[in-house]
């Protein structure tokens, strides 16, 4: 909760995007478990049945005492007949017995059915992630789609192991019920009946007004766990910052519009048992009058009453249920709401292969390395146009630097190169294809990729760098360790290869990451490098190192480098100079250094002084 209070705040209340189509979806992709839930449903019914017979027969019972005791007090009969009284209790423990076995079945089979729908939605959802295209997680947050795994898919199993098997049994209870109370007597039916409306009422008007409010509790919930996720991810950055006060005023106002939501929802859900209660109660009073008169004038035995007013006390119990299980619906549609939408989200364009890397002669190809850029355009959106006219012919086996200031398409131009995402005009082709006429999983098969941002996971350093190639050996493991000057420094860890790299690799310095993924580069043996300031992150000894590896590396294949600090990549066979998403300049560097153009002004620059560079700047 919020430190401040908890009064209402954030933004307008939103409705459901499309509630009853949510709903209908969730119901097709119950029809896979079609047989078990009907089964399930059977089961629900049997056990009402049996169950709501139980008073009828109880009430048997009671008129049978009764009788005998009078017979006894007026001296007409032998008194209490235990023999029929003990066939009596006996069936009706039979009765019992049964609803239990059929209620046990049913929840039985019920909890396999949600485990299995929750199994199988965390698995479609995670199979979609892999195929969801880079521009969703651009605009969603991690915290989000987390969220969407496990909060609303735990949300939709609980509340649909409940609300299935509800609404079968209030349904069955209602009528059931009802049937009993008309073979005992109509007429106090008939006054049971008239607080049926009142109820439905009731439960209609909580039930439109919660709706909204189940809803934004979901939606509030994904916010406050994306906001945390977030926070706990940069918690060093945050801290050294002093961002704390600033985070703590954001999920204070997540988290108030969460308690809000969620105090609205569950105050109206669980306004209704009062209510219907008191309607109850008034319709109750007045079954146990006229039920005194009835029985009073002969017309209605005492065991009668006595179960009549067992099934007015039950009477109200699946209308009131009901209420409940529109309220678990509520939460039920506003989970599968999100869920489904993030299922429905589009993903990335499929595959329309023409030619292969593997597979039949005819139209599998041998890459040798040459790329072209074709006029490339792209833009993250597409009024926001990042590449404008991107034009370069690269020969297999040639060191292409790509330089210019921040923000001038350089990742970007990686990013189109290996799909991740897709080009908004011209191409790009790879030996003379179109890169859109591969797969992906072909296209970047291509490539060994060392970013600028490090990503290891929590396992061995030998697996870290076996993600490379899989079926690779430990010697060759060790090689590529040992080519990316990485051996050495592994050695002298806990463990060194077998040593475990925690959640964020945080037990190794920076360097050493950057190393480690140089490694898995070199084990991929790939036909294209792309090394987006590879030695960032490493001292100049260690970057020297790391350049003496990547120089046998990249020998014989075609290399993208991006770098910032220019004197690294001097020995390129091919500049490109980019600003404001084109190349501008292209050439060695001698040539470039010659021209005294913009790639001479970038090159010069690295040699100012700050204070040099300002005195330019004011004049």
């Amino acid at each position: 909760m919020s430190r401040h209070g908890h009064g209402p705040s954030g933004p307008p209340i939103r409705k459901a995007k499309d509630f009853k189509g949510s709903l209908k979806q969730l119901v097709r992709y119950l029809a896979r478990y079609r047989v078990r839930i009907i089964i399930v449903m059977l089961f629900a019914m049997a056990s009402t049945v049996f169950s709501i017979y139980g008073p009828k027969i109880l009430g048997e019972a009671t008129t049978e005492i009764f009788n005998g005791v009078m017979a006894h007090i007026s001296g007409a009969g032998g008194g209490i007949d235990f023999a029929r009284l003990g066939q009596i209790l006996l069936f009706l423990l039979i009765l019992y017995l049964v609803s239990a076995g059929f209620s046990y079945l049913q929840s039985f089979i019920m909890a396999g059915v949600s485990t299995r729908i929750t199994y199988s939605l965390r698995g479609e959802i995670q199979t979609k992630i892999g195929r969801m295209p880079l521009s969703y997680f651009d605009r969603v947050s991690h915290g989000e789609v987390l969220s969407r795994i496990t909060n609303d898919v735990d949300t939709l199993s609980q509340t649909l192991q409940q609300s299935i098997t509800q609404i079968i049994t209030s349904l069955t209870s209602f009528v059931g019920i009802l049937y009993m109370m008309l073979t005992i007597s109509w007429q106090l039916t008939l006054v049971a009946l008239c607080t049926v409306p009142a109820s439905m009422a009731f439960v209609s008007f909580i039930v439109r007004r919660s709706q909204k409010y189940f809803v934004r509790q979901q939606e509030y919930l994904g916010h406050v766990n994306g906001h945390i996720e977030e926070l706990y991810g940069g918690h060093t950055v945050m801290k050294a910052f002093c961002g704390e006060e600033a985070s703590i005023r954001q999920f204070d106002a997540l988290n108030e519009t969460l308690y809000t939501t969620a105090w609205k929802s569950q105050f109206l859900s669980t306004l209704m048992h009062p209510v219907i209660n008191l309607v109850s109660n008034i319709g109750y009073v007045v079954v146990c009058i006229l039920g005194g008169w009835l029985a009073a004038a002969g017309s209605l035995t005492v065991g009668g009453i006595q179960a009549f007013i067992q099934y007015v006390r039950q009477f109200n119990q699946p209308i009131a249920q009901l209420g409940n299980i529109s309220n678990v619906l509520q939460q039920t549609a506003a989970a599968a709401e999100r869920v489904f939408e993030f299922l429905n989200e589009p993903e990335e364009e499929p595959d329309h292969p023409r030619v292969h890397l593997e597979g039949p002669e005819e139209s599998r190809v041998k890459i040798e390395g040459r790329v072209e850029f074709q006029h490339v355009r792209f833009g993250y959106t597409p009024e926001k146009v990042v590449i404008h006219d991107f034009s370069a012919r690269i020969e297999p086996g040639q060191k292409v630097a790509i330089v210019g200031p921040t923000g001038a398409g350089k990742t970007t131009m990686v990013k189109l190169l290996m799909r991740f995402y897709e080009v908004g005009g011209g191409a790009i082709r790879i030996d003379g294809h179109d890169i859109r006429d591969f797969t992906r999983d072909e296209v970047r098969s291509l490539f060994g990729m060392v970013l600028q941002d490090t990503w290891l996971y929590s396992d061995t350093i030998r697996e870290n760098i076996r993600y490379g190639r899989p079926d690779a050996s430990d010697e060759e493991v060790a090689a590529a360790a040992r080519a990316a000057q990485a051996d050495h420094f592994i050695r002298t860890l806990p463990g060194a290869y077998d040593m475990v790299l925690n959640e964020e690799a945080s037990n190794v310095s920076q360097g050493q990451k950057q190393l480690l993924t140089i490694a898995r580069a070199i084990l991929s043996e790939p036909k294209i490098l792309i090394l987006d300031e590879a030695t960032s992150s490493v001292d100049t000894r260690t970057e020297l190192l790391i350049q003496r590896a990547m120089d046998n590396l990249m020998r014989g294949r075609t290399s993208f480098i991006i770098a910032h600090r220019l004197s690294t990549i001097r020995d390129a066979d091919l500049i490109l100079c980019m600003r404001g998403g084109d190349i501008v300049e292209q050439g060695s560097h001698e040539e470039l250094l010659r021209r005294g153009g913009f790639y001479a002004e970038l090159y010069q620059s690295q040699f100012e002084r700050p204070s040099q560079g300002a005195g330019e700047a004011a004049k």
